[in-house]
């Protein structure tokens, strides 16, 4: 079970690195009505990988592998949970846009800056949470 659900979270974690980047690349000041739909669909790719990202985190955390307490006390997995946190917060904002366009009517559909720079900032954090987790399997923190 434990190598299972470890598989699903690398796994989950690489789908959800591959929809952001393919977000970041898709997005640009002006977009079309059909851009919106293919964005809309990639991000709830995104959001179903963060969710089970998290499941299997959780499991990872509290049912198998190390036991809690390796992680309770570790400073590294708390900078890393609270960066896989913030990340998710962040991505309300363009889910919310993609969302609210996805029925216009226009052909093109400008994309304020800040959901450009949010989806810039989400892929910089996420590149950081790797390296703690590299931290935290060779036992930095504990």
């Amino acid at each position: 079970m434990d190598i299972l659900i470890r598989y699903l979270h690398l796994f989950a974690v690489l789908v959800l690195a591959g929809t952001l980047i393919i977000e970041n690349i898709a997005i640009a000041k002006t977009v079309g009505k059909e851009d919106i739909r293919q964005l809309l669909k990639v991000d709830a790719v995104y959001g179903l990988s963060a969710i089970i990202v998290l499941l299997c985190g959780l499991a990872l955390w509290l049912w198998v592998g190390k036991p809690s307490a390796f992680y309770n006390s570790n400073p590294i997995f708390h900078a890393k949970l609270s960066l896989f946190v913030l990340v998710g917060l962040l991505s309300i904002y363009p889910t919310v846009f993609f969302m609210k366009q996805r029925k216009t009517d226009s052909d093109t559909i400008a994309v304020p800056a800040g959901v450009v720079r949010v989806l810039r900032i989400e892929l910089a954090l996420l590149a950081v949470i790797p390296l703690l987790a590299f931290l935290m399997a060779r036992g930095i923190g504990a």
